[in-house]
């Protein structure tokens, strides 16, 4: 009787730990170690290192640390997969080449005032400065760069060259837009956690919880809908690195993994 009760007791205590949150002092290895890392981005750009994404990831606490372990998992590589496609070489076809770019190559000699803009914000931009697509997620807009040093602390308004040379900042910009909802839409964490659910509006513009959601998050109003294939070929990128992250981490994903019809913010 003792040995059962002993095996019993194992059985409980491994089901308990593959369900425990992450602590978020221990980054992301309990989901994802360095092999697997360099498995997902062979090619990765020298100062994207698995060691400046784990730094990052402990700022943010309920990032990937909610619900059961694959949908951590889930929502980790719904993340890695949207910032691979930000800056994936796209010389290439195949996947393994996210990661390579630390800015927007066609504003890297000031080709693009059009992000020097404060929208409605108070955050305006800094004479001198640009301030297109850096980093991981391609933060792009002055008042994007204006908040989310606001709200990370750091001075990306008056150095907004950080984002594309300090690693951890950069990833930490990402996770930032990543986890911020920014009414009236939900933060892509939100909806790949399931804590988010569509109301009746909603509903009636095709919002799905799960990966098509983060695409329409976002660049919905761009990559959604549109019938240029060029531009129909970035959504498909974004939900191939989904899909092969999956395929090689053994993931089960959702069936529907695109945002094709669904309503624009």
């Amino acid at each position: 009787m003792k040995w059962k009760q002993r095996c019993l007791a194992i059985v409980i205590a491994a089901i308990l730990q593959s369900n425990c949150p992450r602590n978020q002092d221990n980054g992301i290895g309990p989901l994802l170690s360095k092999e697997q890392y360099q498995r997902l981005f062979p090619h990765h750009n020298i100062i994207y290192t698995y060691e400046s994404l784990d730094n990052a990831v402990k700022s943010f606490p309920r990032f990937a640390n909610e619900r059961e372990l694959n949908d951590r998992k889930r929502e980790l590589i719904a993340f890695l997969a949207n910032i691979a496609h930000e800056t994936a070489n796209t010389q290439d076809s195949s996947y393994g080449w996210g990661l390579y770019f630390t800015e927007e190559q066609a504003c890297r000699q000031g080709n693009c005032p059009q992000y020097n803009v404060a929208g409605t914000s108070h955050f305006k931009p800094v004479i001198g400065k640009s301030y297109y697509g850096r980093g991981p997620i391609q933060l792009s807009y002055a008042y994007n760069y204006g908040l989310a040093g606001k709200e990370l602390r750091l001075p990306l308004l008056e150095h907004p060259e950080l984002v594309g040379s300090d690693p951890i900042v950069g990833f930490r910009t990402a996770l930032w837009f990543w986890m911020r909802e920014q009414k009236p839409k939900p933060s892509c964490h939100e909806v790949m956690n399931s804590n988010w659910r569509p109301s009746a509006a909603d509903s009636l513009l095709h919002w799905r919880a799960g990966f098509g959601m983060t695409i329409n998050i976002i660049n919905g109003g761009v990559e959604c809908n549109s019938l240029d294939p060029s531009i129909q070929n970035e959504s498909a990128e974004r939900i191939g690195f989904y899909k092969w992250f999956a395929k090689i981490l053994n993931i089960p994903i959702e069936v529907q993994c695109d945002c094709k019809g669904m309503g624009g913010y």
